[in-house]
């Protein structure tokens, strides 16, 4: 049987339920669009970002896109509805994806956006807030 879950639990929980599926949602979106339009115009992302990277069109970041960070999000949301244990990992790591998504877009296209700030930061959040689940359910074992 679980512990009991404290005021904080649930704030960090529906936190990262609303990060994850915002950041699902839109990788969802994102990557099927540059899959069924490889050029990324659909999405106004121009074919110049592609040049110092090992891509040609949009087809395989929209792979990547639509699973590590769609699927995945979504994959982990339902982790943490359905309790499954050390879910707590899973969100961190999905914050790990995100950012070093994020880092590597930048680093590739050699421009910043503010989604990539913001997406960054979604991902920063993810990490701390799997973390700080981790840290209050490891408490809460050595206690009981």
């Amino acid at each position: 049987m679980p512990p009991k879950a404290t005021t904080i639990t649930i704030i960090l929980r529906c936190f990262a339920v609303l990060l994850l599926l915002f950041n699902g949602a839109g990788a969802l979106f994102g990557g099927w669009n540059l899959m069924m339009y490889t050029d990324g115009s659909t999405l106004q992302l121009s074919p110049k970002w592609l040049e110092h990277t090992p891509f040609e069109n949009y087809f395989i970041p929209g792979i990547i896109l639509f699973s590590a960070n769609g699927l995945l999000s979504i994959f982990t949301v339902t982790s943490l509805f359905l309790n499954i244990k050390n879910h707590e990992l899973l969100i961190a790591g999905q914050g790990m994806v995100l950012a070093g998504w994020i880092l590597i877009q930048i680093i590739l296209i050699r421009t910043f956006h503010v989604l990539h700030f913001i997406l960054g930061s979604v991902g920063i959040a993810l990490i701390i807030v799997g973390y700080l689940l981790w840290s209050i359910m490891q408490k809460k074992q050595t206690l009981s």
